[in-house]
């Protein structure tokens, strides 16, 4: 058969990483002996005798009435909140096709792309080697498994002729042999890293020992969602920076609300809370990553989550400015006694919560950090 592959995310917003799903399908399809291509547009579907089609993002859209067409089948986070029917074993367990991508790297090089932006694509091995996640976040998609399992070994998904590896693996920190999962990257010798992230809260002095002689790819990433879990992962992150100095990022989750209440109370309780949890990470000399909700654009403070993502995602701001001196920055750029936006943003907060600005907008990484 002529087999059409979709990659919806790809074709609306464009994104980093190769759909593992749809590369494990080109490459059972391909052993099959059928022929398989990525689609660069929705023009071509009526030229293929099947299609798979996948999202992750629910806000990813398709121009197409897919429903109507019997030779679509679709999945991924983007269409099913918990991703949908698996895929059947002989494809979740075949070698990803990692040449599927290549006819839409080559066009993108063509019109003028840097070949790095698709490192992703051609220099790394990707897969799982564990699955599931028994915390069942509420703001969180992986909810399908109560456990951590071994998924699969490395060797199921590990091409020798790429440099990296990375893996997509829930929550590797709380599959209970751990370490025969760092024993395969180690035996590879080969840079890894987890894309997920990692859960701070199940680290052990032996696992931050492990990590320290692995070949960790990048900074080291784990989360940092509530404040309510404030004393254990003070407790967790000097654990960390007794064994490890590498700089270390925290993913911050704000504008979300378990309760779905939304009310003043809750958007300025919010906003406290990340703002003490920045100085926390300040005081670990780790960084904060602000991962706002959807759900922050409906808020009346919209323009504060929007100033606290600019300033901390960029590390090279955030490690020298204050938030204040990063509002200042934008203003002097503005070159306009006007107010910039984020100004307005900063001044309309003070204004209504000066207590608030008092004891977080002049909070300075450099000057909290103990582990200089």
């Amino acid at each position: 058969m002529k087999i059409g592959i979709i990659d919806a995310d790809l074709l609306d917003n464009g994104t980093r990483h190769p759909n593992l799903a749809l590369m494990k399908i080109s490459g059972y399809m391909k052993e099959m002996g059928h022929d398989t291509s990525l689609l660069l547009n929705y023009n071509d579907v009526y030229n293929y005798e099947k299609i798979y089609m996948s999202k992750v993002f629910s806000f990813t859209d398709v121009p197409l009435d897919y429903r109507q067409f019997p030779d679509i089948e679709y999945g991924g986070t983007g269409f099913f909140e918990d991703g949908g029917e698996n895929l059947p074993q002989d494809i979740e367990h075949h070698m990803p096709d990692y040449q599927l991508y290549d006819p839409y790297i080559a066009a993108k090089i063509a019109q003028g792309a840097k070949p790095n932006t698709y490192s992703d694509y051609v220099d790394y091995s990707i897969g799982f080697t564990t699955r599931g996640c028994f915390r069942k976040c509420d703001f969180c998609v992986n909810k399908k498994y109560n456990h951590v399992f071994r998924h699969s070994p490395l060797t199921e998904f590990l091409d020798k002729n790429r440099k990296y590896i990375y893996l997509w693996d829930d929550n590797i920190m709380g599959y209970n042999k751990w370490h025969e999962v760092f024993d395969e990257l180690e035996a590879t010798g080969k840079y890894f890293q987890f894309r997920q992230g990692l859960d701070i809260r199940l680290m052990t002095d032996e696992k931050a020992k492990r990590l320290k002689t692995l070949k960790y790819k990048g900074d080291f990433i784990f989360a940092f969602d509530h404040i309510q879990d404030k004393e254990l992962i003070q407790s967790k992150l000097k654990l960390w920076r007794k064994h490890i100095n590498k700089t270390t990022k925290l993913y911050v989750l704000c504008g979300f609300d378990s309760t779905n209440t939304y009310d003043e109370t809750f958007w300025v309780s919010d906003i406290i809370n990340t703002f003490e949890r920045i100085k926390i990470l300040m005081q670990f000399g780790c960084l904060p990553y602000i991962m706002r909700y959807e759900r922050y654009k409906t808020s009346p403070y919209r323009g504060m989550y929007i100033n606290l993502g600019r300033w901390c995602n960029q590390p090279n701001i955030f490690k020298k400015m204050s938030f204040n001196n990063f509002v200042d920055r934008n203003q002097e750029l503005a070159k306009t006694p006007r107010p910039c936006s984020a100004k307005r943003y900063a001044d309309s907060f003070r204004l209504r919560y000066p207590n608030v600005a008092q004891k977080y907008y002049d909070l300075r990484f450099e000057d909290l950090n103990q582990y200089k």
